[in-house]
């Protein structure tokens, strides 16, 4: 997984590659999880599926890691392993694996409120694919 924190006032981003879009997608998606918490002090217990969709890349960006924080915002549930089993334009599906959350085990790093959709970017860069994500914080 490849990114790093972007300064962003009042606000926390992440700037995310992958060699493809389905690998920005996932590495998108590790990255805002890393950001929530430790993934090593997390086992994938269970397993559910999603299915998200967008106007374009950048609406699909925004409501895939919508509907991952959901699980940790809506739901108390920590994702450890994300699968994106069926990429098309503008649709994803994926497997992902989670646990519940257990304060005597688990540490919560930063809290996200949401996924914005200010200054969104995903873009193909030479034979790569970048994107930029601000979330509130």
């Amino acid at each position: 997984m490849t990114y790093k924190l972007i300064d962003h006032t009042a606000d926390m981003g992440i700037e995310v590659s992958g060699s493809c879009l389905k690998e920005l997608f996932e590495n998108a998606g590790y990255a805002m999880l890393d950001v929530i918490t430790d993934a090593n002090r997390l086992t994938a217990l269970y397993e559910t599926d999603l299915n998200t969709t967008g106007e374009d890349w950048p609406d699909l960006m925004v409501n895939w890691l919508r509907e991952l924080l959901y699980l940790w915002t809506g739901k108390g549930l920590l994702v450890k392993i994300i699968d994106i089993v069926s990429f098309s334009e503008y649709t994803l599906s994926a497997i992902v694996k989670y646990e519940p959350f257990a304060p005597e085990r688990h540490l919560i790093k930063s809290e996200l409120k949401a996924v914005t959709y200010h200054q969104i970017r995903v873009e193909q860069k030479d034979r790569s694919w970048e994107a930029g994500i601000i979330f509130d914080v």
